[in-house]
């Protein structure tokens, strides 16, 4: 969106379903409750949407069943298509997207953007991953018979999604699930419903059949997802969020012994090296840091410079880091939006306030600006011991905290120090070191001189306690498959 166009915050509310999503339809939920969506910028309401009962989610769950088997006979072709329809329809309305996720997330417009482009790609791959499910037809190897592996789709799914990417969260799920022939319930985080809704309606928009995809926005997430997890109709559970969560959330899933995917809690290293460069890195760590503000489970959470090279990295970044503008999101020239919440805020200025009585040194920002809206700002904190406490969990917001090492031994040892596995970054000119310590890293993603390393065609995911299975890449669509060997003579 260049700078002249302007886009009515209002019109794009107006346009957006605020009902549940059931059976290809926005309704009322049974109890007639509905639950404020505010925005973090001035706190204030942005609109009411309607709050899901457990009546509502079996009456979605119903509507999924019901569909099921039509939808798993669709032509892998067809369901393709209206996935690939989708994904044009959303790219049409990638501005007003951005704008809608700015509004219930906050943060700043130039990240929606981002995600309204990266979000909608997992359409398109999913789109051409529809007709690749493929099998295998051999002969057995004693010569008794032939063997016949086939893929059906794993059965009605649900989908449990965070706040900090509502686009991207929903569409890398519900992609593989619909391309593979799944029926999906979705239930989308209480502070950001609206996008997810808005997705609904433009899969309707596409072709979608009604009942294959349900969004059952709630305060009550435990009491509803409870409800579809302990049905036996459910056979397969996405869950994007905390690790405590998954954890609660798995063991549900262990008393039907059903299908999960679990992307879970990180907390990413950030090493460079004492041959990397200098700048390169700087903005590499500006993009892993400050990508959502800081609220994304592969933002790097702590930055672990080789003592070499500490100062003129510390020195650069924090200057990089002071640049940014604070402001709501959807300001011309805002950079760093605010925090979702008041407790992600709260959280967050705690975080570095433990990190300050334990010594951590302030360079940059360090307090909440007071007055309206849940805003913090971009800081930096050096001279960190890299086991300190502040290292121990994700801060999930715009603070980069900053250790030395001295070797690489030590480095990787302390990348590494950490029950979470999930994205790990370094920055080395060294080929051969490059190898050995991404092999090294405990991480199911690593970057090698770059920043940013979501990409829909790559598989994501984690391993230790940042979760089981992969989602993107060719991968992702295995998830949502079963397979089935048929012995033949």
């Amino acid at each position: 969106m260049s700078d002249k166009e302007v886009i009515d915050p209002q019109a794009v509310l107006d346009g957006v379903p605020t009902g549940l999503w059931i059976d290809g339809a926005s309704v009322p939920s049974s109890s007639g409750a509905t639950f404020v969506v505010d925005d973090p910028a001035t706190e204030e309401e942005l609109v009411s949407v309607a709050d899901a009962t457990v009546d509502d989610a079996r009456r979605a769950l119903d509507a999924a069943v019901a569909a099921a088997d039509d939808w798993a006979a669709t032509p892998p072709r067809e369901r393709g298509e209206i996935l690939r329809h989708a994904f044009e329809l959303l790219t049409e309305r990638a501005d007003d997207l951005a704008l809608l996720m700015t509004l219930e997330l906050g943060r700043a417009l130039p990240d929606s953007a981002g995600e309204a482009r990266y979000g909608t790609e997992f359409l398109r791959w999913f789109a051409e991953e529809a007709v690749r499910i493929s099998g295998r037809f051999t002969p057995a190897p004693a010569g008794t018979g032939r063997i016949l592996v086939t893929h059906a789709p794993v059965g009605p799914s649900l989908a449990i999604t965070p706040w900090n990417f509502p686009l991207a969260m929903g569409t890398r799920k519900i992609g593989p699930a619909l391309a593979a022939g799944n029926v999906m319930l979705v239930k989308p985080a209480h502070e950001t419903p609206l996008t997810m809704l808005a997705l609904a309606e433009a899969f309707a928009e596409a072709g979608l059949p009604p009942g294959v995809l349900s969004v059952l926005p709630t305060t009550n997430a435990g009491e509803v997802s409870t409800a579809l997890i302990t049905d036996d109709r459910i056979r397969k559970i996405s869950f994007t969020g905390s690790t405590p969560v998954g954890r609660h959330l798995l063991a549900q899933a262990a008393e039907r012994v059903q299908r999960t995917s679990m992307e879970l809690g990180g907390n990413a290293p950030f090493l460079v090296f004492d041959d990397a460069d200098i700048d390169a890195a700087v903005e590499g760590a500006f993009a892993a840091k400050m990508r959502n503000g800081g609220e994304a489970c592969t933002a790097a959470n702590r930055f672990l410079v080789q003592s070499g090279v500490a100062e003129e990295f510390t020195t650069k970044l924090t200057e990089k880091m002071s640049a940014v503008r604070l402001g709501p999101g959807y300001e011309p020239g805002v950079t760093l939006g605010p925090l979702v919440s008041a407790k992600q805020r709260d959280k967050v200025a705690e975080t570095v306030d433990g990190a300050v009585a334990d010594g951590a040194r302030v360079l940059l920002g360090g307090k909440a600006p007071g007055g309206k809206g849940y805003f913090y700002p971009a800081t930096v904190l050096d001279q960190v011991d890299p086991y300190a406490p502040v290292t121990r969990g994700e801060i999930f917001g715009p603070v980069a905290v900053i250790s030395t090492f001295t070797s690489e031994t030590d480095g990787v040892k302390a990348a590494n120090s950490t029950e979470y596995g999930l994205a790990s970054y370094f920055y080395s000119r060294d080929l051969e070191r490059c190898m050995r310590v991404s092999g090294a890293l405990e991480s199911g993603m690593v970057g090698v001189n770059r920043g940013v390393i979501s990409d829909p065609a790559a598989p994501f995911g984690g391993v230790k306690e940042s979760g089981i299975g992969r989602e993107g890449g060719t991968e992702g669509i295995e998830e949502y498959l079963s397979v089935k060997y048929i012995a033949l003579t």
